[in-house]
């Protein structure tokens, strides 16, 4: 069986930033302008690409990076549009 999900989220990348870097952040006040579930994850994939860059080099943020491409940006974008009752129409659909 090759099932990668971890505790109900895609991976475990994503389920780490989620909890981590992204849970509870209210999007109204850090993620001004998302017009939709898509923005927002640019949004937040922006804003913990910025962290990470601000504390690791070399390469450790080769590691934190490479680590970084397996999260599902869209996922918690979703996840936090819902927590915060964003963009209902386009979180309902899927």
């Amino acid at each position: 069986m090759n099932d990668k999900t971890y505790n109900g989220w895609t991976n475990y990348a994503t389920w780490r930033v989620n909890i981590e870097m992204v849970d509870g952040l209210d999007p109204r006040e850090h993620f001004t302008g998302s017009t939709d579930v898509y923005e927002l994850a640019s949004q937040i994939e922006e804003y913990v690409n910025n962290y990470i860059d601000d504390f690791a080099s070399g390469l450790a943020l080769g590691y934190a990076l490479a680590f970084l491409d397996e999260v599902n940006w869209r996922e918690i974008a979703k996840h936090m549009a819902e927590d915060y009752e964003l963009f209902q129409t386009e979180t309902e659909v899927d």
